[in-house]
């Protein structure tokens, strides 16, 4: 009998009793079975009280980028956010990004600490987290410089500033506050705005005219001979260039040109900026080279007529030129003696090949001899007209009363000296007398006693320089005289020049 059979014939078999304790044991079993999963069900929901206690379930939020950041000012500003999440200890960070609320107070046009704040809420559960924000400035200025268009800078004027400004995007408008400094041929400008960012620019100077090169012509020492009158040889100041300046040079020192002895000239430019471009001259004053004296191997007399020219000179040079003879004339002024003027004569005596002397302009004692610069004024008063009347200066000349004088002691002591001295190394030549005809102060008053002292003075010398005046009648009258005897007598006339044979006294003042 298969198995089912068995188990249909074993359940016919079964008795009502049997039945019943089958249904009891299934009640027994199902009960069994509800408590057991009431315990489980009671242990799970421990289990998770106890794990969601454990967890701690809360809300995270993090920072996008560094708990301090920094903004520019003036700058828009960039928040880099945060996340927000619910965490906890046994399981960790969930799926799902929160929500994120921010609150910020920064203000980007002022410079100063803000916060930004980040929170987030969710099932009752609230967090919130802060960034703080520093604005400053870190930009600095920005300093323009304009350009006049073709301007160019001079060394005379210095640099004329073509205008700048400064502008900072915090502070705003800084051009009152640049600082401006120049040197070296470049302009510097800085600025610092209020948060000490500094900014610095510099501009190269260009020049239309540079500093110039002073050149001395004749050279920076100078060797010159006395003389009444020192002329500069030249000079010029050039830029690199070619820009001529020479006109705005500045000459200083002195050379006293008729004293012996060294000086010194600074030529100088100054610009407008106290700059200077700056040549130095050594002038050496040295007497005029002195021509030496020749004697006449014949016997010689050189007429000398002083004082004139005059009423009577013409009727001089009319005889002279009979005789062919050659006098010297120390001439004046002659406006001082007459009306009439009688300059002319300067100029026909000269053409007539008579030397012409100076003999002073006035003559008069008090004036020439008051001083050295007296003595000079009217010495070169006299030297002009001889070159109106010969087209030449003279080298030749007569003190007034002679070299011996001492009228002059009245008038300044020791000037006769120094003049002498004075003359002698600007080259001049002075003549005294070794014959006086005796018709100013020796007493003759005729003609005859002129022609008799200077023949008896003649006798006493082989060379003679005779004193006359022209200015006197008699005087003149006795020349013919004088020339005939002198010829008879083995003598030739002759006209001073520099190399004659002085005849000089001795000095008395």
């Amino acid at each position: 009998m298969d198995k089912r059979a068995r188990e249909k014939k074993k359940t016919e078999l079964s008795s009502p009793t049997e039945k019943i304790r089958s249904e009891e044991k299934k009640a027994i079993r199902k009960k069994k079975t509800g408590v057991i999963l009431a315990i489980i069900l009671i242990y799970l929901v421990v289990v998770a009280a106890a794990a969601i206690i454990i967890d701690d379930r809360h809300i995270e939020i993090k920072l996008n980028g560094p708990e301090v950041d920094l903004a520019e000012v003036g700058q828009p500003y960039t928040d880099p956010g945060a996340e927000a999440f619910l965490t906890g200890n046994l399981f960790g960070r969930g799926p799902t990004e929160l929500e994120v609320k921010t609150d910020s107070d920064v203000d980007v046009d002022v410079i100063g600490d803000y916060a930004v704040v980040y929170s987030s809420e969710i099932l009752g559960k609230r967090a919130e987290i802060r960034r703080s924000v520093h604005v400053r400035d870190t930009t600095p200025p920005v300093i323009t410089l304009e350009h006049e268009e073709g301007y160019l800078a001079s060394w005379l004027v210095g640099y004329k500033e073509e205008g700048f400004s400064a502008y900072d995007s915090h502070d705003g408008d800084l051009t009152d506050r640049v600082v401006r400094t120049e040197a070296d041929d470049t302009v510097y400008y800085t600025v610092t705005d209020s948060s000490g960012n500094e900014t610095a620019v510099e501009r190269k100077i260009e020049y239309g005219i540079s500093e110039p090169m002073i050149r001395l012509e004749g050279g920076e020492e100078l060797e010159v001979g006395a003389a009444f009158s020192f002329t500069d040889p030249g000079y010029e100041a050039i830029d690199e260039s070619g820009n001529d300046l020479t006109a705005y040079v500045q000459v200083t020192g002195e050379v006293i040109p008729y004293e012996l002895g060294t000086y010194g000239l600074d030529y100088t430019i100054t610009n407008e900026l106290g700059e200077s471009a700056t040549a130095h001259r050594t002038v050496t004053v040295v007497p005029q080279k002195k021509v030496e004296t020749v004697f006449p191997e014949q016997k010689t007399i050189y007429l000398t007529f002083d004082d004139g020219p005059g009423p009577y000179t013409a009727r001089l040079l009319d005889v002279l030129a009979r005789y062919d003879a050659k006098a010297t004339f120390f001439v004046t002024g002659n406006g001082r003696y007459y009306d009439e003027d009688y300059t002319d004569m300067i100029g026909r005596a000269y053409q007539e090949g008579h030397a012409i002397g100076v003999h002073t302009l006035t003559h008069d004692y008090a004036a020439v001899y008051a001083s050295r610069d007296a003595f000079f004024r009217d010495f070169l008063a006299m030297e002009e007209i001889i070159y109106e009347q010969t087209g030449e200066y003279t080298k030749l000349f007569r003190f007034p009363g002679g070299s011996s004088n001492t009228i002059s002691r009245n008038y300044c002591y020791g000037i006769m000296s120094s003049l002498a001295e004075y003359m002698t190394n600007m080259g001049y030549v002075y003549f005294d007398w070794n014959v006086d005809s005796g018709d100013a102060l020796g007493g003759a008053k005729s003609s005859y006693e002129v022609a008799n002292n200077v023949a008896a003075g003649c006798l006493e010398n082989t060379v003679n320089v005779v004193l006359q005046h022209d200015i006197k009648g008699f005087s003149v009258d006795a020349v013919e005289t004088i020339l005939r005897w002198g010829r008879n007598n083995g003598y030739v006339f002759r006209a001073l020049d520099e190399s004659s044979y002085d005849a000089h006294h001795g000095i008395n003042n």
